[in-house]
């Protein structure tokens, strides 16, 4: 029997996902590469490569790992109880890491964790609930747009830079020409770091899809 590499047991999927999401937290987007990643965890470069092929390999692998620490929800839960239990859950991950968000842009997340844990029992739980299959992606895409877009519009780690620097965009215009934002300036920004816009938000788009309040 072949023998198995040291360096393939130190570089497991687990241990270079968590790497990448530090070294994404802490040093941001472009200090992940793979060389980078074979320094923290003392292998080749050719080992992560082997592990992951690519980037689009990595960040799948991130992506996938930290779906895996998204909530399993009793069952029995109400259709829009677990909506908030799920999605919330979703935005404050995604929310916890904006490295990771910003190199992901567009690209799907379809990684087996994330099915398992939100996509598969979100459209369960909605068709239980007497939802159509059509009526149910509709309402789980709507959920999951929201939640990414609210996670990625500002790094919610540091919110006094983002505050900051909308501070000063606002503060640069002439208010003639922008009279609602240059004359609100001190109102307008706390809601942009505030997470209870994302949770309202969240139990206004439920409510709206909830079978259960429909008469």
């Amino acid at each position: 029997m072949p023998r198995r590499s040291d360096a393939l047991d130190r570089a497991t999927p687990e241990a270079i996902a968590a790497a990448a999401l530090r070294l994404l937290d802490e040093a941001g987007p472009a200090a992940l590469s793979f060389r980078a990643l074979a320094e923290a965890l003392e292998v080749s470069h050719a080992t992560v490569q082997r592990r992951c092929t690519d980037l689009a390999g990595l960040l799948d692998l991130c992506t996938d790992h930290l779906a895996a620490r998204l909530p399993e929800v009793p069952a029995g839960t109400g259709w829009a109880e677990a909506a908030e239990i799920r999605f919330g859950a979703l935005y404050r991950l995604l929310a916890a890491h904006p490295g990771l968000l910003a190199l992901r842009g567009a690209r799907p997340w379809l990684g087996r964790n994330l099915l398992a844990r939100l996509v598969e029992p979100a459209i369960a739980d909605a068709l239980a609930a007497g939802m159509t299959a059509t009526g149910a992606m509709t309402a789980y895409r709507r959920l999951y747009l929201f939640t990414l877009g609210s996670a990625a519009f500002v790094d919610h780690r540091d919110p006094a830079a983002a505050t900051d620097a909308s501070r000063a965009a606002l503060a640069a215009l002439d208010p003639a020409a922008f009279p609602a934002l240059a004359g609100h300036v001190a109102a307008l920004l706390p809601p942009l770091t505030d997470h209870e816009v994302y949770y309202g938000g969240l139990r206004q788009l439920i409510a709206a899809h909830d079978p259960a309040a429909r008469p």
